[in-house]
């Protein structure tokens, strides 16, 4: 398949704190031109922490999806200005679940809705874990759940988000692996 793909013309329908909005035109290989609205978003990290025995998560309330307790690996959009995955991944796994990694590796890179959405999550590994808490944004209530690395598959029943799923999954592979 040719994946020559041209854009032709965009304009922000919509601009907000977290996301903007805009309605773009392209032109496909074959000449077809179409029309998308793109949910345009600054990208995220998430993190699947864990030791040799745990696998960390957040609960926390998802308005939303109106969960009040959506378990969930750690995670944060990039919105900080110059930071870069790695850095906002260190920031977010303290301020959510109160940890630092000495270990850090690049898992997996999914894009969370890619029909209408350019979000870009970059899902890190981090281990040789420590207690190093942060501070929480003033609005974020969680609470940090140890699963224990035998129980990934019951943790996997009640999950709904993509990329802690997406995380789980591949940690419970690496670990099939070992």
């Amino acid at each position: 398949m040719d994946d020559a793909l041209e854009q032709l013309g965009s304009e922000t329908v919509h601009h907000g704190p977290i996301v903007d909005v805009s309605i773009k035109r392209y032109r496909r290989a074959d000449g077809s031109e179409v029309e998308r609205q793109v949910v345009e978003h600054p990208g995220a990290v998430a993190i699947v922490a864990y030791d040799e025995r745990f696998v960390y998560l957040a609960r926390q309330p998802r308005e939303a999806i109106e969960e009040a307790g959506s378990l969930e690996i750690p995670a944060g959009t990039l919105d900080v200005a110059g930071e870069s995955e790695l850095e906002c991944a260190k920031r977010e796994l303290s301020e959510e679940i109160g940890l630092a990694a000495e270990h850090w590796s690049v898992s997996h890179v999914i894009y969370a809705a890619p029909g209408y959405s350019d979000e870009r999550i970059t899902i890190f590994e981090a281990t040789g874990l420590s207690d190093a808490p942060g501070e929480s944004d003033d609005d974020e209530l969680i609470e940090t759940v140890r699963v224990p690395l035998v129980e990934i598959d019951a943790a996997l029943a009640e999950i709904h988000d993509a990329m802690t799923l997406v995380g789980l999954l591949l940690l419970k592979q690496r670990l099939a692996a070992r």
